[in-house]
């Protein structure tokens, strides 16, 4: 699985700092939805779900959560601790955020609205998913 972290351009001065994020410049596609997560409660997991066609750029804008990622075939844990970086989830990628500071706020970027039908929701329908992909490939 391929990693893609965007760092993004910190402008400021004294006053302090400031990150203009523009689509199909620093986000890599069209924005057509934005979102956050805030208060989590502690021990709770958010995400477990991936998307059949959705792409996604997630940026830690306060505090930290923890990110794993799935493409049905490698797993890896990342840590979200800075708004100067984002990471780009693409289709077909199994994700979880979980260990969220009490200060976290974590914003999404989506290419698209919202659709149910795009979310896989069970851990198992989306390994079939993948398999069927793989062979058809």
């Amino acid at each position: 699985m391929k990693i893609e972290y965007i760092e993004f351009n910190v402008l400021g001065d004294n006053r302090g700092s400031l990150i203009a994020l523009e689509e199909e410049n620093e986000v890599p596609f069209q924005i057509k939805r934005v979102y956050y997560i805030f208060d989590t409660q502690v021990n709770v997991k958010r995400g477990l779900h991936a998307h059949k066609e959705l792409e996604q750029l997630m940026i830690c804008i306060n505090g930290s959560c923890k990110l794993s990622l799935d493409d049905g075939q490698t797993k890896l844990e990342i840590l979200l601790d800075t708004p100067s970086k984002g990471i780009r989830i693409r289709k077909m990628i199994w994700h979880e955020m979980y260990e969220f500071s009490q200060d976290c706020i974590l914003m999404v970027l989506a290419d698209d609205f919202y659709s149910e039908s795009d979310y896989i929701r069970n851990y198992l329908e989306f390994q079939k998913a993948y398999e069927m992909k793989r062979d058809s490939n």
